[in-house]
């Protein structure tokens, strides 16, 4: 049971060459959108599965998974797939089990691989908690220790699965001729932009060698909350006290939680409920040192934005699957004086107008999901149809690159503030570990 990325991970280290398993399915969550090539009759192709699957093994909606017990007669159902509450795992479990087959999930020792490199791995109890900011931020200090750096991203392959085996992005040209999408670019187009060369892809055995062939460190930056893939030398894990409770209460956030050497809290300067964060990492994890951060905006000319009427545009996964109710472009508008932030509801058409009714819980903000070029094309609109004086862009990517349109388009962007040091010294603090 998957969602494109740790499902064929999985896959991959766990299940494939084994003689005394056959996988016969993978189902894809809700809603997952597989971009261009996203139909029913999608397949894990043969050339990544191997010898035992000629065929390659289909991907099959989730709502088919008692259907599939039953047809293939199913001994095991493995959940792999990541930001979800601890009871929508059990509900999987029940149905896994109700059908008459086991339930499993694969752990960190399993599928974790070994590199050769130090690892420094940057991951979350949730999506949006900026992780990719804090991985940047060490990547930018390691590199000015004069290490050789590389990123490795957890997959997002929506595209041809052979082709995107392995992923390595140095720059825009390499990022438009992949045809990335716009979740994509908002993890990858920030570290490119920093200077960093950033890796992914569906086989992380092959990425890993990739990465490790250029790098005297590698820094993992994690996707939504999942596991790393590369067993880490440290490990960081970043927390949100505007989400206070979801530390423990989501999979495999809580993992991720309970085997950090340093615990972050973020987004302080925005947070009323800390302390229950601290005192939560403290009743799972003792041993964590705790540091603390804001997420920090920023705009080139906040002058714009005074008085103004804005839209404002989000990163996708974060109000979406990541439940929150407004980003880092609302917070530049209320910091800078907008007059007021525009709902873009009645403007939104097609497959944005269906993300707004389903996500109900938004804040009068616009996510920018992009999965495919009809999805772009519906964000375009929808941003051309709102009537606004500018458009604040609180995505990790350049927003003006993906749509057209008429109304200036301002880009908003954001830090974290460590309370104490810097992430420089936080280097120094872990040396022995990393062995740098």
């Amino acid at each position: 049971m998957g969602a494109a990325g740790r499902d064929y991970h999985d896959f991959l280290t766990v299940f494939e060459d084994r003689e005394d398993a056959e996988v016969v399915a993978f189902t894809r969550a809700p809603g997952q959108n597989l971009g261009e090539l996203g139909g029913v009759d999608r397949r894990f192709p043969s050339a990544l599965a191997g010898e035992g699957y000629p065929e390659g093994i289909p991907i099959e909606p989730e709502e088919r998974l008692a259907e599939l017990v039953e047809t293939h007669d199913v001994d095991q159902v493995v959940f792999s797939y990541s930001d979800v509450s601890h009871e929508h795992v059990m509900h999987a479990a029940s149905r896994a089990m109700a059908a008459g087959a086991d339930f499993r999930i694969v752990g960190p020792d399993a599928m974790m691989l070994e590199a050769s490199v130090p690892v420094l791995a940057v991951d979350a109890v949730r999506t949006g908690c900026g992780k990719s900011q804090a991985a940047g931020a060490f990547a930018d200090a390691l590199a000015d220790r004069g290490h050789a750096v590389r990123l490795i991203r957890e997959p997002m392959p929506y595209g041809d699965l052979v082709e995107n085996r392995v992923q390595r992005f140095a720059s825009h040209a390499d990022l438009d001729a992949a045809g990335v999408t716009i979740e994509e670019r908002e993890e990858y187009e920030q570290h490119v932009d920093a200077g960093h060369v950033v890796f992914a892809g569906v086989d992380y055995e092959a990425v890993l060698d990739a990465a490790e062939a250029e790098a005297d460190v590698i820094v993992w930056d994690g996707g939504n909350n999942e596991l790393p893939f590369v067993r880490p030398d440290l490990h960081v894990v970043l927390a949100d006290p505007l989400r206070a409770g979801d530390e423990t209460s989501y999979h495999p956030g809580e993992t991720n939680l309970r085997r950090a050497d340093c615990v972050l809290l973020n987004k302080e300067n925005t947070a009323d409920a800390v302390a229950p964060v601290v005192e939560n990492v403290r009743e799972v994890n003792p041993d964590a040192d705790i540091r603390h951060a804001d997420s920090v905006v920023s705009v080139p000319d906040p002058d714009r934005i005074d008085g103004a009427r804005v839209l404002a545009v989000e990163d996708g996964p974060t109000l979406t699957h990541g439940d929150a109710t407004r980003g880092a472009a609302a917070a530049a508008a209320e910091t800078y004086g907008a007059a007021a932030r525009v709902d873009p509801t009645d403007a939104a058409v097609g497959s944005i107008a269906e993300a707004l009714a389903e996500y109900d819980h938004l804040d009068g903000v616009l996510p920018a999901m992009g999965y495919s070029d009809e999805q772009i094309r519906d964000l375009e609109a929808t941003i051309a149809g709102v009537d606004c004086d500018l458009v604040l862009a609180g995505t990790p990517h350049d927003l003006a690159r993906q749509v057209d349109v008429d109304v200036p388009v301002v880009d908003v962007g954001y830090d974290i503030d460590l309370h104490e040091g810097s992430f420089d010294d936080l280097l120094d603090r872990y040396d022995d570990r990393l062995g740098l």
